[in-house]
Parts: C-alpha cells; sequence; structure tokens
C-alpha cells in the first residue's frame, strides 16, 4: 500500500561514546498512521523517537518531515518541535501556572496567538480530553493520568503534524492508564500521525497501524499488529512477547 510519507528515517545511526544506540534505523511513518514502537528495556525506542523532533541528534543517516531535513537550530528548530508534538513519561508541566496557562503557553510564544485566543483553543481541548473542570487548576492539585492528559492538550494546541509519545503511561499508577490511552485512541480513529513508544500490548493491538519490534538498538520487525502478536517471525519477538504476555 503506498502511504503518503510524513517521516521518513534513512540509514539513521546515533552512538553514545562507544554504544551504538540506533544501528541503520530505516523508518516510514505516513499520514495518518499509527506506529507503534515496542521492545525490551535499552533498545533505543525512546531514542529513536527523540531523533525525530531532533532531541536527539544522529550521527550518520538522514530524517525528513514532509520530505524536508530536520533543521539544526534556532527558530527553525522551534518550529519543527510546534509541528512534531512530543507527550513524554513526565509531564514537564509548569508547576506555577494553572492548567490553562500550560496549554496556552507556546501557542503564544512560538504560534504567535493572542491570549484570549490562545485560552480559547485551550479550553476546548482540555473538554476534549475530559478536563474542562479543571482549567484554573495546578498540576499538583491533579492525578497522575490529569496531568498526562493536560501534557497531550499541550502538544496538541500547537496543531502538530504528528505526535510522540515516549512510553506516556509509564510513570501512572494502573488505574489511571486507561483514561490516557482512551484519548490516545480517540486521536487514533481521528486520523492523528503517532509513533508511540509503549508497554501496554493492549494499546498497540487495537490501535496501531504497525508494530514496530526493536532490539540492541535495531528494528527487527515492522508489521500489522495481528500478524506481529499472532506469528512473530524472529526468536527475539518471540521470547519477548513470551515474557510479556504471560503477564
Amino acid at each position: 500500500m503506498a502511504v503518503d510519507p510524513l517521516i521518513e528515517l534513512r540509514d539513521v545511526n546515533k552512538y553514545y561514546g562507544k554504544l551504538h544506540v540506533l544501528r541503520d534505523i530505516d523508518l516510514t511513518v505516513g499520514r495518518g498512521e499509527v506506529v507503534v514502537v515496542i521492545g525490551p528495556s535499552g533498545s533505543g525506542k525512546s531514542t529513536l523517537c527523540r531523533t525525530i523532533n531532533r532531541l536527539e541528534s544522529i550521527e550518520s543517516g538522514t530524517i525528513t518531515l514532509s520530505g524536508r531535513p530536520l533543521p539544526a537550530e534556532g527558530k527553525a528548530l522551534a518550529q519543527l518541535r510546534a509541528e512534531v508534538g512530543m507527550v513524554f513519561q513526565s509531564f514537564n508541566l509548569f508547576a506555577h501556572k494553572t492548567v490553562l496557562a500550560n496549554v496556552s503557553l507556546a501557542q503564544i510564544k512560538v504560534r504567535g496567538r493572542k491570549k484570549e485566543q490562545a485560552n480559547e483553543r485551550s479550553r476546548d481541548l482540555l473538554d476534549r480530553v475530559g478536563l474542562a473542570a479543571q482549567a484554573d487548576k495546578y498540576p499538583a492539585q491533579l492525578s497522575g493520568g490529569q496531568q498526562q492528559r493536560v501534557a497531550i492538550a499541550r502538544a496538541l494546541a500547537m496543531d502538530p503534524t504528528v505526535l510522540l509519545f515516549d512510553e506516556p503511561t509509564s510513570a501512572l499508577d494502573p488505574e489511571m492508564i486507561n483514561e490516557v490511552l482512551e484519548v490516545m485512541r480517540q486521536l487514533a480513529q481521528e486520523g492523528m500521525t503517532m509513533v508511540v513508544v509503549t508497554h501496554e500490548m493492549g494499546f498497540a493491538r487495537s490501535a496501531a497501524n504497525r508494530v514496530v519490534f526493536m532490539a540492541d538498538g535495531a528494528i527487527v520487525e515492522d508489521r500489522a499488529p495481528e500478524e506481529f502478536f499472532n506469528a512473530p517471525k524472529s526468536d527475539r519477538a518471540k521470547d519477548f512477547l513470551s515474557k510479556i504476555l504471560k503477564h
């Protein structure tokens, strides 16, 4: 199937000193696709995710967004980070600002919106993630699951072309995980392009167009979820799934 490529990584390599964390990565993410990246700890998943908006630089290879190479620095890089929204494991909210101000801040600073306009957009998005009533609270007054949903609203406020999620539920209590995944499922259904690093296999099965399985810094499998979960090809994937799915 011919995808309309939004993100393309070609022969991407990344080292931390002598450690080869990304090995010859080739990956295409089509517009409107949800690609879930899974694999054992230390396999390079988060690093891969972070290279797509240049939070991590690469040693060799190319990464393009809508056919354009990623900018190196300055204004163009701030613009890229608005295009490529990111939701982290830790929520990274400003503790001294209200929920509303957290969602509005970058819209005003990076997108150049007027405060009233930004706040209106923020309220719409808080409503969309089920937090309209929490707009005037501070992050410390919210649960972890609520804070992560604010972080998603904040990323959406920039009207990104793609959203990256780096283990967005791993810092949450089990009962809060679902409320975050629910928002992510909704976004997937609405056609948001998403790259999601996660341990949530149920989400990978239900929401992904493709599952990318990584081990030792390389992509070992890149397949449709039902094929990957029902008949993994590699021994690494079989071993990983047998450990994960037993629990």
